[in-house]
């Protein structure tokens, strides 16, 4: 199998647009204690869903760059399976409402006069933390005053008119990504070189701003050694991340390695220093990561779902929540060879992290909380039929065919050189033998008629005639010496040796 791009190349065509079933699955957290949270209680929630849609991941406007790299744009339109989802687009719920969180959260740091005039306008409006709403609107967008408002008076911050989680997730506009060929390095066929032309991400310092090396999750490294870890970056994390190999399994008949997420990737530096760039200037607890900057200054922050792996307070702080590892960690199925990936589940939380709001109004109950909203599972569950029997072919049965192959010519080499050298040492016996035999029919038949002649010559004898007279014998019996020497010299002869 051929894994470096090339125009109308097999593997590029793959990677350019990918004939997979790519699902995007999304679990929202209704509130159920709506007005006792607002008195004073513990927040209660359910999880909803999943609401299911399909991601039609693509690479358009694709070219190829003399240093052996690719650049494209990236596109992950999504369309609903309703036949999928647990719900509709349509079920009402109670959730927050991220316009005036957001905004309350931005402007608790402004001067004490500008918010004064933003809490007046928030009580003007009436606008409340959490409201009943379509899952649909929260997903992908609702009106808010306080949105437009800050849509006309700061569009630079602002560019949108309404605000869904999962319409900023997949909001790619304007994104470039460049990809190693593999012309120059195999191994690197397929993974990023930079994105949006920069071979860092300007969010984090270094080393957490790494994204050279990493896949975007169509292809990963060629010819994957056991012990290698690999790095995944999607733009909805903010950030690349480790994967370190738990495993080997066969996804239909093709065999894989299985990675998760590297320990402690979330804990900011608590068990593992390194990790500790991603405080950007605030420290968030164990397993929570403040991802801000890369959504226009909202207070979001990404977790595993659930608080899955968080510091222990923050589970403790809402009530609905059951973290399990089976159904809230992710994991990746790796083809070692080729880097295709078999079987993907990509599961992550997205939060609300604030600090102290008890200056702003209508939103004092949420300070210095965490606030779970919605959890998505990117999944790949397998190839499709008619591509997984294609890499099937190429990844498990022509190897094993690669190798048979080769013994079988190993064998026949071996046999025909042993046929060869028996060859060589019985073809000469054989052709002995042959000689031998026919030398002891001649001398047999020259035996016979010497007897034939003498018993002539005695009758000849016996009837009184003189022999010299009457017969004479043949030619050949003036060399029956000579023959009969040769008769007993070929019956005492060893091979290879004349007479």
């Amino acid at each position: 199998m051929k894994v470096i791009f090339s125009e109308n190349g097999e593997t590029f065509e793959m990677w350019k647009k990918p004939e997979v079933d790519l699902l995007l699955k999304v679990y929202l957290f209704n509130v159920t204690n709506k007005d006792e949270f607002l008195r004073g209680a513990k927040l209660k929630v359910q999880e909803v869903g999943p609401y299911v849609y399909r991601e039609s991941m693509a690479h358009v406007n694709v070219s190829f760059n003399e240093n052996g790299t690719i650049t494209s744009v990236p596109m992950h339109p999504l369309t609903w399976v309703p036949e999928l989802s647990n719900g509709t687009e349509d079920d009402i719920l109670i959730l927050p409402n991220i316009a005036l969180l957001s905004f309350a959260q931005v402007m608790s740091k402004s001067s004490m006069l500008t918010k004064i005039g933003v809490n007046v306008l928030i009580r003007q409006t009436a606008t409340k933390p959490l409201v009943a709403m379509t899952a649909k609107e929260f997903m992908f967008g609702y009106k808010s005053t306080l949105l437009t408002l800050g849509n006309k008076v700061m569009p630079s911050w602002i560019s949108f008119d309404k605000l869904g989680l999962i319409d900023r997730m997949y909001n790619f506009e304007g994104d470039i990504s460049t990809t190693y060929s593999g012309v120059n390095d195999i191994h690197h066929s397929g993974l990023l070189a930079t994105y949006n032309r920069l071979d860092h991400l300007p969010q984090w310092k270094f080393p957490c701003n790494n994204v050279t090396g990493a896949s975007d999750g169509t292809k990963f490294n060629t010819r994957i050694s056991k012990d290698q870890e690999l790095v995944f970056f999607r733009k909805s994390l903010c950030r690349s991340m480790s994967l370190v190999k738990i495993g080997e399994e066969v996804v239909r008949g093709i065999h894989g390695y299985r990675y998760t997420f590297k320990n402690n990737s979330l804990d900011n530096g608590v068990n593992d220093p390194t990790n500790k760039c991603f405080c950007n200037g605030r420290c968030m607890p164990r397993g929570i990561l403040d991802v801000h900057d890369c959504y226009y200054g909202f207070p979001i922050a990404l977790s595993y779902p659930h608080f899955y792996e968080t510091d222990e307070h923050v589970l403790n702080n809402v009530e609905g929540l059951n973290p399990n590892k089976d159904l809230h960690s992710s994991f990746f199925v790796i083809n070692e060879a080729a880097g295709l990936p078999l079987n993907v589940s990509v599961r992550m939380q997205i939060n609300m992290a604030f600090t102290d709001l008890s200056t702003m109004a209508n939103v004092q109950r949420f300070s210095n909380m965490i606030l779970p909203m919605l959890w998505t599972d990117i999944s790949m569950p397998g190839l499709p039929t008619g591509i997984n029997t294609k890499f099937y072919i190429y990844l498990t049965v022509g190897p094993i065919v690669q190798v048979l192959a080769t013994y079988l010519f190993l064998v026949g080499g071996v046999a025909f050189i042993l046929l060869s050298l028996s060859s060589a040492l019985l073809i000469p016996k054989i052709n002995l033998i042959s000689s031998n035999r026919g030398n002891n029919n001649s001398n047999t038949r020259a035996a016979t008629g010497i007897r034939n002649r003498n018993d002539e010559w005695s009758a000849d004898i016996t009837q009184g005639l003189a022999p010299n007279k009457k017969r004479q014998p043949p030619p050949q019996t003036r060399n029956n010496s000579k023959e009969m020497d040769l008769y007993y010299c070929s019956l005492l002869a060893v091979q290879n040796e004349e007479c």
